[in-house]
């Protein structure tokens, strides 16, 4: 009897579960992984904002030339504060924005025209060739004195700038398909139509796309250079009456605002690339 209690015993010393180690949950993992990598590609921009505020803080820089950062950002608040930084933020938004996108309404439909069909290109290259090589910045008196100082000058400026990315990389992006799709396409009895709207234009998208975005920061470029020389609202407008009235912290924040908005723009289009290209492998990782 002793000896069948002493083997149940032992039965159930051996069958007792011992201590469980706790998991983290796999959505924790997820998370600090995600934090770890957005801490890792954001490393140069946080020790670039830390010499910033450490640099004149330390005399390496001269604080009346190059303030802290902390003091532009201060400036930026008190223009958010009193209305300033709204007025000439929505000025200069409206103004890339409008000339961004009438550029991408005509210039991608031109680029793809011209791409497709070859006398068309050949007709046009010349003049192509000769604007596009006319720097935006040097026509900008000739934008004023034509369309006067008002919005439609600054709008058409950053149309014409924004055109030529947009144009040139459309027309290769074009070209650049391969030719197999087409000869393949053709083989299994795709129209003309077909071709173009099944092989040739989802073919293009991501080529297309790097024109869109190289457009979008040519219109911010050429938009504050433009509000620099005549304007009285928008950014550019804010940074060279900064400079002019010493307010030095103002002008540093101005610049800031215009790289966020540009950051933002080409964020935005970055996600628009991503489901317009779905289908191509590794979109979700760009």
């Amino acid at each position: 009897m002793s000896e069948i209690s002493l083997s149940a015993a032992n039965a159930g010393s051996v069958s007792a579960p011992g201590p469980l180690a706790i998991a983290p949950p796999a959505a924790w993992l997820r998370v600090w992984r995600h934090v770890l990598h957005i801490g890792w590609r954001s490393a140069l921009v946080v020790a670039l904002a830390a010499w910033w505020e450490l640099a004149p803080r330390l005399e390496l820089t001269d604080p009346a030339f190059f303030p802290p950062l902390s003091e532009v950002l201060a400036a930026g608040w008190a223009l958010a504060l009193n209305g300033q930084l709204w007025q000439h933020t929505s000025a200069s938004v409206g103004r890339a924005l409008g000339g961004f996108g009438i550029a991408v309404l005509y210039a991608v439909p031109l680029g793809l025209a011209i791409g497709w069909y070859r006398s068309l290109g050949e007709f046009l290259n010349p003049l192509i060739e000769l604007l596009r090589n006319t720097a935006a910045l040097a026509l900008l008196p000739v934008f004023i004195l034509l369309l006067g100082i008002g919005e439609v000058s600054k709008v058409a400026m950053v149309v014409y700038a924004c055109s030529w990315p947009l144009l040139l990389n459309t027309i290769a992006a074009v070209k650049q398909v391969d030719p197999l799709l087409i000869k393949s396409a053709r083989t299994m009895g795709a129209s003309a139509r077909q071709l173009f709207l099944k092989v040739i234009l989802p073919a293009s998208v991501p080529t297309i796309f790097v024109g869109i975005r190289l457009a979008s920061a040519t219109s911010i470029l050429v938009l504050v250079a433009a509000e620099m020389v005549g304007a009285k609202s928008g950014l550019g407008y804010l940074i060279i009456y900064a400079q002019y009235s010493f307010l030095i912290a103002d002008m540093y924040f101005g610049i800031i605002a215009i790289t966020l908005i540009g950051v933002l723009f080409n964020a935005l289009l970055q996600v628009a690339e991503r489901r317009l290209t779905a289908w191509k492998p590794g979109a979700g990782n760009t």
